[in-house]
């Protein structure tokens, strides 16, 4: 062989290499989102892959999240609260004379490159009191309380980005010459895979299709006049949904085929049916939260004179339906074994 082929031998491998591992991961993701519980015991799973548009959207959605917006549903009164061993890497750190949130900075020039979500908490001078602390924070704190959380719906922490975490408060606690107190890292790796595997073992979602009868496909129009009736309004991600008081999604109701949908072309764009879905952990009392979607989707498939049905196409009968339902169930009892709540502000940072 000569130098030329050998290179390109050596490429093609790589390439090859490169595309399994990232088919592995891909495959990895979808699995931990839409689970192989329900997979394991029915032929006609209700679980939806998203479209590649979608996976896009969430890419965007997750890259873009900011320290100042991670808990847009928490009061700040209450994010300090939300910092639990259990779910966080937890560092503490007591000062031997008052500092501004600036004393962070290293910390904040870099908050974003950890992969996983940090909450900041500062011991008010004044006050005596613990509160949220972000770069712009103007009061003086005796105390900084900082958390990284362990794990989310993209799996743990790694232990390349937990070391990194670890060293600059370390160092942080050196230049100001301050006392810290920061959890053993090879026992904070185990509890960050022990936290996803308990994640991943809840983390479900279910969808129902409602598909129309023959070759009819059914117009974008139509199914936003209908969903308006229910309050699912389209949103940025292409998807109706229904929001609850708090800003998060009870239910999104969605395109079979992935198709996005857009304010700008509801009347030109037509769908070979629906799937209307529900995100478990991600909301309160989930067995009700059920069996208000069976509801709802029924009334959907009556006015888009369409037909609620599986995977296969086939009739989705009570007995099927009852049969989801103590899937839910179980996910729901299971949830609140492991001290987590379904819905609550712990659940949403950890299956975001």
């Amino acid at each position: 062989m000569s130098e030329l082929q050998i290179g390109l031998l050596i490429i093609g491998v790589v390439v090859v290499a490169g595309v399994y591992g990232y088919g592995f991961w891909q495959q990895r993701q979808y699995r931990r989102k839409f689970g192989a519980t329900f997979e394991a015991q029915h032929d006609d799973a209700l679980y939806h892959p998203p479209s590649a548009a979608a996976d896009v959207l969430i890419e965007e959605e997750v890259a873009a999240l900011d320290y100042e917006e991670t808990h847009h549903q928490v009061g700040d009164d209450e994010v300090c609260a939300l910092l639990d061993a259990a779910t966080d890497y937890i560092v503490d750190i007591k000062l031997k004379a008052p500092l501004g949130s600036d004393a962070l900075a290293s910390l904040w020039a870099q908050r974003f490159d950890f992969g996983k979500r940090i909450n900041a908490c500062g011991l008010n001078a004044e006050s005596g009191h613990w509160e949220r602390l972000i770069p712009e924070s103007h009061p003086q704190y005796k105390a900084f309380r900082i958390g990284l959380q362990l794990a989310d719906r993209s799996g743990p922490v790694s232990e390349v980005r937990l070391k990194e975490f670890h060293g600059i408060l370390h160092e942080i606690a050196r230049q100001v010459d301050a006392d810290i107190v920061a959890p053993d890292l090879p026992a904070a790796l185990l509890q960050a895979k022990a936290l996803d595997d308990f994640c991943a073992d809840v983390d479900q979602m279910i969808g129902l299709n409602i598909l129309p009868g023959g070759d009819r496909q059914l117009f974008a129009s139509e199914i936003a006049k209908v969903g308006e009736r229910y309050g699912l309004r389209l949103q940025a991600d292409g998807n109706f949904q229904l929001v609850d008081g708090r800003g998060v999604t009870v239910f999104s109701l969605g395109s079979m085929d992935g198709t996005l949908f857009q304010p700008l072309t509801l009347k030109q764009t037509r769908v070979p049916g629906v799937t209307l879905l529900l995100d478990v952990p991600r909301v309160e009392q989930p067995i009700e939260r059920f069996d208000e979607l069976a509801e709802l989707a029924r009334s959907l498939a009556t006015d888009l004179r369409a037909a609620l049905v599986d995977d296969n196409r086939v009739t989705l009968s009570d007995k099927a339906l009852g049969h989801i339902r103590e899937q839910v169930a179980s996910i729901q009892g299971r949830m609140l074994a492991g001290q987590v709540v379904p819905g609550s502000a712990q659940a949403l940072r950890l299956f975001a």
